[in-house]
């Protein structure tokens, strides 16, 4: 499949890598230093933990989950398919209910858009729905640049913004923090954003929660604009939907006079029933509730009722390379529930910055190299960022075979080259040609099994897969000689 769609508008080619990526040292660099914060992993640990036991409780309710997960698969699998076929229906569907539709090739040209859109408001603040596709291309970033202020409204990012720092967790990006270090960023840095926190402020949920809620009321009956994604848009009528527990994305999308969706192309799914699917799997998924507190749907402007003006744009940003890929493309099935991060045992113990990435976990180590490519350090290392044990899998409700795509991606990386693979690939070829000669691979095992005394522990050179392994010992003689005297 090409990197346009038949019957799209053409997108030009990119001026810049899809969303370049930080200036990070590899995972396993990253990953060692977070392993060494123990207040980290105590924060992960117990997160993670309670997150997947409510998901497993709240998935054994439902008979049929392997079914729905098959269907969701079948219906997101189906969609890549003819992705340009409802595309092209979205754009007419939503044009049709008054709003506008932009496409944008890369972060650039979706950065640029919205910016242009705000200004053309005359407004220089807005308030945000959280959203993993604008943190992908940088947009609040790219609108400080532009004199306008981005605020952040779901609490965890919220937190992220005040604190400077950056998410770490795709449904909970403030996962690393625990509850006296958001009372510190509360009391620090609220008062620089608006609303100061309450002198005397504690650490218990119902206090932070109320002074964020203090503190985000204001620029909701302010904010004239509002910035949101989606986490799904069906084609034959041109609704978007946001799933949210908080009710702040409600009043993002409701309140303000402009609103403006930025949302990843493969979020398309083509009728109302395919939604029905994911009303019950992504709840169960992510937040292990059987219904989200607040499912919010629009479809293009009202008189009277909410934005007056709507606009999407539409990312693209390395998608449709993506979709090119055979075994690559199933990542573009993501929902973004999150489960594979609360299972897997690297995320536990690393965390999400070490990613180098807005999607961190299992599904970012597939989904951003593929999005960004692999020439730098940190996305060449992702694909390894894993230890294959498959739970990612078994908790994924749209079935991502992630290891089959982490071991895909190794090969590609594997044949970029580089020292260590040129090695690699110079000792796969000396034992091919080895064992495609039976008379010097025999010579060669016995020459082994002579020798058993003198071979080391570990193999020089290999320290980084042998650290925990040894090598296996080497019989008094070789397999072959044995049966030729037992057996022939």
């Amino acid at each position: 499949m090409s990197g346009t769609f038949v019957g799209m508008p053409a997108f030009p080619p990119p001026t810049h890598p899809a969303f370049p990526p930080p200036p990070a040292p590899a995972f396993p660099r990253a990953a060692r230093d977070a392993v060494r914060d123990t207040t980290l992993r105590e924060n992960l640990r117990h997160a993670t933990h309670t997150i997947r036991d409510k998901r497993a409780k709240a998935v054994a309710e439902l008979a049929d989950w392997q079914q729905l997960r098959e269907a969701g698969k079948r219906i997101k699998d189906h969609t890549l398919r003819h992705l340009d076929q409802y595309l092209v229906q979205l754009e007419e569907s939503v044009t049709a209910a008054g709003g506008t539709v932009h496409w944008a090739a890369d972060a650039d040209e979706a950065n640029r858009i919205v910016a242009d859109l705000i200004k053309a408001t005359g407004e220089r603040e807005v308030v945000k729905v959280k959203s993993m596709a604008t943190q992908e291309i940088g947009l609040n970033e790219a609108l400080a640049a532009e004199g306008i202020r981005a605020y952040e409204t779901d609490l965890a990012e919220l937190i992220v913004q005040l604190g400077d720092d950056r998410p770490s967790h795709i449904l909970v990006p403030a996962i690393h923090r625990n509850r006296g270090e958001i009372r510190d960023i509360f009391l620090d840095r609220m008062g620089s954003w608006g609303r100061p926190a309450p002198d005397g402020l504690t650490d218990t949920p119902a206090e932070l929660a109320e002074a964020a809620r203090l503190h985000l009321r204001e620029k909701f009956l302010r904010a004239k604009v509002g910035v949101s994604g989606a986490n799904f848009m069906v084609a034959d009528t041109g609704t978007l939907v946001v799933f949210e527990s908080e009710g702040n994305g409600r009043m993002c999308l409701t309140l303000p006079e402009t609103l403006i969706s930025v949302v990843g192309i493969e979020k398309v799914i083509p009728t109302w029933q395919d939604l029905e699917v994911f009303l019950q799997t992504l709840p169960r998924s992510s937040t292990a509730e059987r219904m989200n507190p607040y499912t919010s749907t629009w479809t293009g402007p009202a008189d009277g009722d909410g934005p007056q003006d709507f606009h999407l744009v539409l990312l693209d940003n390395g998608r449709t390379d993506a979709l090119a890929d055979e075994v690559g493309r199933q990542a573009l099935r993501c929902i973004r529930c999150s489960a594979c991060l609360n299972v897997c045992p690297v995320y536990e113990r690393a965390g999400g910055h070490a990613y180098g990435s807005v999607y961190p976990g299992p599904i970012g180590a597939i989904l951003t190299p593929q999005l960004r490519g692999t020439t730098s350090e940190i996305d060449a290392s992702l694909p390894y960022a894993s230890s294959l044990c498959g739970a990612c899998y078994e908790v994924c409700p749209v079935a991502i075979d992630i290891p089959e795509v982490l071991v895909h991606l190794r090969e590609k990386v594997a044949g970029q080259g580089g020292p260590g693979h040129r090695l690699e690939k110079a000792a796969m070829k000396a034992a091919g040609w080895a064992m495609d000669h039976p008379r010097i691979m025999a010579a060669g095992e016995r020459a082994a099994a002579r020798t058993r005394a003198l071979h080391p522990k570990r193999p020089p050179g290999a320290t980084a897969w042998t650290d925990s392994r040894d090598l296996p010992a080497f019989p008094e003689k070789p397999f072959r000689d044995w049966w030729k005297k037992n057996r022939s």
